[in-house]
């Protein structure tokens, strides 16, 4: 979708000019299983076209529509390399952009043909948090609760707590990494931008209550003077910080779920982490 100006879609699959070279090539869904296959994925996403935002009814179903016939042709193109398909797990991506109707048909397609595991695809592309949990709110209950269930392309700490609260089981995003790329940090009071300028005599830690070896070991200051250097340790040092939050975040959701107090700890998160981020 980002590179839209590059392609061009029809029913056979996707062509596009290498944003390298200028090199022409054609992804269909047949050829997606097969990269998948020689990239030793063990998650396999069926092969869909990513709904823009806005779009209107009729571009949504018709949006829809080819995913749907794409994700058929993806199980068949996965089932046909049975080394891989033994040892691999194929996904459906359920689409419909903010169309109850529209993403019922498309579980209801998905769940017909068959998958390890349930997507929901066509969020997280500028909707905004509101809207995008009012989509859960019904989508992801259409699809099997005795499978995985997978967000793509999110997101914020915030967004994940109310999306593992609606049934959420998987994420994905750039979000630590690139985040940590520009100065920014995750912390439970919010996020904060270590490139401020109040920052350059702190000698905190970037989250006091963070056990990483980057809060353990670097302040606030050290970081704020990586980070505007432009020195490359900076980012990484931000970038694992990010990383060691989001694995814990998603640890504590983890022992919330299992001690039956999901509720209670997605209130505190969200309450705590909306106390300081305009601070930072």
């Amino acid at each position: 979708m980002s590179l839209s100006e590059l392609r061009k879609m029809d029913e056979e699959g996707v062509r596009f000019k290498s944003h390298l070279d200028g090199s022409s090539h054609l992804l269909t869904p047949e050829r997606s299983m097969e990269v998948q296959r020689l990239l030793g994925s063990d998650i396999v996403m069926a092969f869909d076209e990513c709904t823009p935002f806005p779009a209107s009814r009729d571009e949504a179903a018709s949006s829809m529509e080819r995913s749907m016939r794409w994700a058929a042709r993806s199980r068949e193109g996965f089932d046909s390399g049975r080394d891989h398909a033994a040892r691999s797990a194929l996904f459906g991506i359920q689409q419909g952009s903010m169309e109850e109707d529209l993403r019922r048909i498309s579980a209801e397609r998905l769940v017909e043909i068959g998958f390890d595991g349930y997507a929901v695809g066509g969020l997280a592309v500028g909707e905004g948090q509101a809207e995008m949990l009012r989509v859960l709110d019904f989508a992801v209950a259409m699809l099997p609760d005795d499978r995985p269930r997978y967000l793509m392309g999110v997101g914020k700490p915030d967004d994940i707590v109310g999306a593992v609260e609606r049934g959420i089981d998987m994420f994905d995003c750039v979000l630590p990494t690139r985040s940590g790329r520009t100065g920014q940090a995750f912390t439970r009071t919010g996020p904060i931008n270590i490139r401020n300028a109040r920052f350059g005599e702190d000698r905190g830690p970037l989250d006091p209550e963070c056990a990483c070896p980057v809060c353990l070991g670097w302040s606030r200051a050290y970081l704020h003077h990586l980070v505007r250097a432009g020195e490359i340790l900076g980012a990484m040092l931000m970038t694992e910080h990010n990383l060691f939050f989001y694995q814990r975040l998603m640890a504590d959701l983890r022992a919330a779920i299992g001690e039956g107090r999901l509720g209670i700890f997605a209130s505190g998160f969200r309450e705590r982490y909306a106390s300081g981020s305009s601070k930072g």
